[in-house]
């Protein structure tokens, strides 16, 4: 479906996806570096801050979500966005290491309340332009969510751009920035957001199926939906393979001897791919369908790690090639791509068929903390056999093999996990926010 044609408060809130990650990434990419150049911070305490903030995102994303159904979405979006503001705030003021650590957990849980309602009500979107789909008109449509990829991505893009010419003034000039973009957003979706005695736009009627019992205590639903528990586990892994971006391909590069300047390179290489591909890699996904579309997308992971795997040497080796680990982001991506969106279009097959959009938050919350949670272990996991593996002259590619094997049985297991009232096909999709 053209973007043109979602409904203007779709599109405001893909608007202010990319507008958050404006802010989120003209600011944190560089905290590390200030809180050891102008606040004389040690790396113990920079580590902790930085995992603070990480943990309250992410861990708290079934929480923001909880919320999000709680309050409402409109609710929980705008408060997300007071929360980030009053993050940067404290950051901005602070000068000893409580106040830091207070700063960057409140940035993480500005996200957490954010991010899982924006989806919650992008997914009504979805539904609606299911809808509209004229009878026997081509199969599947362009999810609202490949578009939360791309708008996110952009930010994530220009952010970095917009945080590095404002470091020439100091770090508090980047906190103002960031503030003053959120301060915008929140006025933005303060007036273009219904308020929340708007009535809920109807859902397309499905087929009617069996649907498990609705719970007594809809917030914790989603923890008693056993499918979906599943579904989440093994879509983890996408969130896993993507933040190796992050961990395993900056210890590459050193493993093979090569300038961490190449790190910049090879990000820049992903959000070139995913602006240039994520359109028609999804027609591509859409055409495959679902199920096929998740175990495309999960295969393709694998093939990306066992490139990094084959390709891999032991620490130390001097004059390595760039080309291995420009090929496995490549296929990294491309795989991401496949994923990221058709993981968030298919959240609200599981939601029990009780009124429209209940639970949801709480759905979309899940999906992101079994992420988190997937990357937290899965990293100290990789990083141990890294040790072992230099330790003891394992084969080098050792640390990539669980990935693989991780990567391959999401692909065989998670088709049988989708709900069978399920459409065939659904839409195709990818993304990611700060």
């Amino acid at each position: 479906m053209p973007f043109r044609d979602y409904p203007p408060e779709a599109r405001t809130l893909l608007g202010a996806q990319l507008v958050f990650n404006l802010g989120f990434y003209a600011v944190v990419p560089f905290l590390a570096g200030a809180m050891q150049t102008e606040y004389g911070l040690g790396a113990a305490a920079i580590g902790l801050v930085l995992g603070a903030r990480t943990f309250s995102q992410q861990g708290m994303f079934l929480l923001g979500g909880m919320l999000a159904d709680r309050w409402g979405t409109r609710r929980s979006i705008l408060t997300g966005c007071l929360v980030r503001i009053l993050g940067y705030a404290t950051l901005a003021a602070a000068a000893d290491f409580p106040l830091f650590l207070l700063g960057a957990v409140l940035t993480g849980a500005g996200g957490a309340l954010f991010s899982p309602a924006l989806q919650a009500q992008l997914s009504h979107a979805d539904r609606l332009a299911a809808g509209k789909e004229p009878a026997g008109g081509k199969p599947g449509r362009r999810s609202v969510f490949v578009w939360l990829a791309i708008t996110g991505e952009i930010g994530a893009v220009l952010g970095p751009v917009l945080g590095s010419a404002l470091w020439g003034w100091g770090f508090d000039a980047a906190l103002a920035a960031g503030i003053a973009v959120f301060a915008a957003v929140t006025v933005l979706l303060w007036y273009r957001l219904p308020a929340p005695n708007a009535s809920a736009p109807k859902e397309p009627r499905l087929r009617k199926t069996r649907t498990a019992p609705v719970p007594d205590h809809p917030a914790l639903g989603c923890l008693r939906n056993r499918r979906f528990v599943v579904f989440c586990l093994l879509a983890s892994t996408d969130l896993l393979a993507y933040n190796q971006l992050y961990f395993a391909i900056p210890i590459e590069l050193n493993r093979r001897g090569l300038e961490p300047a190449w790190l910049g390179a090879l990000f820049l290489l992903a959000s070139a791919l995913t602006l240039l591909l994520q359109l028609p890699v999804s027609a591509a996904g859409r055409r495959l369908g679902t199920g096929a579309c998740l175990s495309a997308g999960f295969a393709t992971l694998a093939a990306a790690f066992t490139v990094a795997a084959v390709s891999s040497v032991h620490s130390g080796t001097s004059g390595g090639s760039i080309l291995p680990v420009m090929g496995t982001v490549a296929v990294l991506v491309l795989g991401h791509m496949l994923l990221a969106p058709t993981i968030l279009s298919l959240v609200p097959e599981f939601v029990p068929n009780t009124r429209a959009g209940t639970g949801r938050g709480a759905y979309y919350g899940l999906v992101a903390t079994c992420g988190g949670i997937a990357v937290l272990a899965g990293n100290a996991i990789m990083g141990r056999l890294v040790e072992l593996t230099g330790r003891h002259l394992w084969w080098p590619g050792a640390p990539w093999v669980p990935l693989i094997l991780l990567a391959l049985l999401a692909a065989a297991a998670l088709p049988w996990v989708l709900p069978r009232n399920s459409p065939s096909p659904l839409p195709a999709p990818a993304g990611h926010a700060g």
